[in-house]
């Protein structure tokens, strides 16, 4: 019997079905790394993706094996060797890494054959296809260290690999390369993850990590007040970079932070740093609104602007349940778009999350600031404070000292950002005449 009530899964489903449409089509390319297979997780990454892949959206699975390979060298008597975090590749690491290549290979293939009754699986049919799509080169010396058989991406085949994606199939890839004299290369996960999205223009590249994601204050130590930023520029991105020190271990934080720059550089609009450790961390980053790790996009998806007509649809939507609720006073779409240029809102990937409207009384010196509203799912991210400042700022280069609301229900929220309670008598005499009496609302005062 489901533990889920029906009350839970409607909203539930409705809400998650915009971002179904969105992705249908695209292509997305998951990097999952050697030790998520090694802590168990491969089983549900496997059930996720072929979910993902039911609802019409292109995979291609490159998979690393480092754990793996330095199980078998230890197992054999030998030690691993890196240098600025690529392993150093002999002849006996060669066939450590292709014999665990080959296996997680298989062990892949049989985890999307799969259909037992009553799982994710049940009644998928996939077809999962590996072969030689990549051609690698040489490392070389650097800074006098040969890599010997460790490589670099040379070429892929984007058109072949797009022809199966296209045909249905998922693409699985292993960090390994072929040169054109038939040599074997070693290559790193991360570097080919980030040349496959980069070659097939995805849509999405997503890193698999034993890190969380970037957190606000990333220097920091994680606590209640440094919380995890889930959408990251490319500027910003790069001028973390640069403080920190070179990553050499997947825990860094710059390990798959440079990728995700790299394949933000080369035209993927998001790379994204998320969890293995939690149990569906795909679905929960493509799937939600604000997701689960961290997004590295080129520019902010979230844009604070003014509106325009073309987004008094998206406002009425927005305000209409708080107006239902005895929260905002009702508005007319004529008013509205009478007073479109009076709205500052918060749009994200299309979709306008948050809004307030400026009403100037320059001859008193002062304005209102209405119809503050934020999406319920949104609430407590400062969205709020964001409409805040934006109002203020506005406020000021029209020459404003201050500006007031008028609220039933939220007082204190204006209150903890320095507004004060005065006497609907303060307000000026144009708002005064339109002051509702029986609805008693609360007029709050901050001076700019």
């Amino acid at each position: 019997m489901s533990t889920i009530s029906d009350s839970t899964f409607v909203p539930w489903f409705r809400a998650v079905a915009p971002y179904i449409h969105m992705h249908r089509g695209k292509t997305l390319v998951v990097a999952v790394p050697g030790e998520a297979i090694a802590a168990g997780r491969l089983q549900n990454i496997v059930q996720d993706l072929a979910l993902i892949h039911s609802m019409g959206v292109k995979i291609v699975l490159v998979h690393g094996f480092r754990p793996q390979v330095n199980e078998q060298l230890a197992a054999k008597g030998q030690q691993s060797k890196y240098y600025k975090g690529v392993r150093i590749t002999d002849a006996f690491t060669l066939d450590c890494a292709l014999e665990a290549a080959g296996q997680l290979r298989y062990e892949i293939e049989a985890a999307f054959s799969q259909g037992l009754p009553n799982t994710p699986m049940a009644g998928a049919t996939l077809r999962v296809i590996s072969g030689n799509f990549l051609t690698a080169r040489p490392v070389g010396i650097v800074d006098g260290v040969d890599y010997r058989h460790s490589g670099q991406v040379r070429k892929i085949d984007a058109a072949l690999i797009q022809q199966l994606l296209d045909q249905g199939a998922i693409v699985l890839m292993s960090p390994m390369g072929f040169s054109p004299t038939g040599e074997a290369f070693n290559l790193t996960m991360e570097s080919v993850a980030t040349a496959i999205a980069s070659e097939l223009h995805a849509e999405k590249l997503l890193f698999l990590a034993e890190i969380e994601g970037i957190r606000e204050k990333p220097l920091e130590p994680a606590s209640p007040d440094n919380r995890l930023d889930t959408e990251l520029s490319l500027a910003d991105a790069e001028r973390l970079m640069q403080q920190l020190p070179f990553p050499e271990q997947p825990t860094d934080l710059g390990f798959y932070l440079r990728h995700c720059i790299t394949a933000c550089r080369n035209g993927v609009e998001r790379s994204h740093i998320i969890p293995f450790e939690v149990d569906g961390s795909i679905l929960l980053e493509i799937y939600m609104h604000d997701g689960i790790g961290t997004m590295v996009v080129d520019e902010k998806l979230e844009s604070l602007r003014e509106a325009t007509i073309d987004d008094v649809g998206g406002i009425l939507q927005l305000i209409e349940p708080f107006e239902r609720n005895g929260t905002l006073v009702k508005r007319s779409r004529t008013e509205i778009e009478r007073d479109a240029d009076h709205y500052t809102i918060i749009e994200h990937d299309g979709v306008i999350f948050g809004c307030a409207a400026l009403y100037p009384y320059p001859e008193d010196g002062t304005g209102e600031m209405a119809a503050v509203t934020v999406n319920e799912q949104s609430q407590g991210l400062g969205d709020g404070d964001k409409l805040l400042r934006r109002i203020e700022q506005r406020a000021r280069v029209m020459g404003l000292k201050s500006i007031f609301v008028l609220t039933t229900r939220t007082m204190h929220w204006f209150i903890k950002r320095g507004f004060v309670l005065v006497e609907p008598d303060w307000l000026p005499e144009a708002r005064k005449r339109k002051y509702n009496w029986d609805r008693k609302s609360q007029v709050l005062v901050k001076k700019l």
